[in-house]
């Protein structure tokens, strides 16, 4: 879903855009950081009940900016520019008030985004 905008995969695109105007801004974890807090909250026996497992909250409209800033290889259409203009701020600081630290913010997730589309051959 985080390259759609790049290989201009229109499903997939609005997919993520309908979870943005459903919650205002899309969580977003990397799965290393999301594997690292199944560890922490199993190795940590006081912690009790649900968890929101995300490091960013990002609009469509962040992804494709900071691809176009990056990323001047790739093309992202004008269509993806265009969007909910919306500062909605998040927080999810359970799990952080846990203990708890996140590896990875916002650019590193679709850096890894890119490098693992690239070695599967998506872009």
């Amino acid at each position: 879903m985080f390259t759609s905008q790049l290989k201009d995969f229109e499903m997939a695109f609005y997919s993520m855009r309908f979870l943005e105007e459903l919650l205002g801004k899309i969580p977003i974890v990397h799965i290393d950081d999301a594997c690292e807090a199944h560890i922490f909250c199993i190795e940590n026996l006081s912690i009790r009940g649900r968890f929101l497992v995300a490091s960013s909250y990002v609009s469509t409209l962040d992804i494709a900016n900071y691809y176009l800033q990056s990323y001047q290889e790739f093309h992202v259409k004008q269509k993806y520019l265009d969007g909910p203009k919306r500062d909605i701020k998040w927080a999810s600081t359970k799990l952080a008030d846990k203990g708890f630290a996140y590896k990875y913010d916002m650019k590193m997730i679709l850096d890894d985004c890119i490098k693992c589309a690239r070695r599967m051959g998506d872009l």
